[in-house]
């Protein structure tokens, strides 16, 4: 299953590329692609594991980009 979200305030495209790298190599995860100019984040995984996915991604983000805040769409 894929799910997109939004990265609301993402200034930075070499962390876009940092928090594309680490949400990818999640264990859960099959794929994951950040769109900079979109301020979006797709990811592709088993749809059961996304609840417990989202407080992981919002981490990495905040580690790389404390103001941008991860939105569902």
């Amino acid at each position: 299953m894929k799910k997109a979200y939004r990265l609301e305030g993402l200034g930075c495209a070499s962390c876009a590329a940092k928090i594309e790298k680490e949400v990818g190599e999640l264990p859960q995860v099959i794929s994951a692609k950040v769109n900079f100019a979109a301020a979006k984040l797709r990811v592709e995984a088993d749809k059961a594991v996304f609840a417990e996915l989202k407080p992981t991604i919002q981490a990495i983000v905040k580690r790389h980009e404390a103001k941008t805040k991860v939105c569902d769409l």
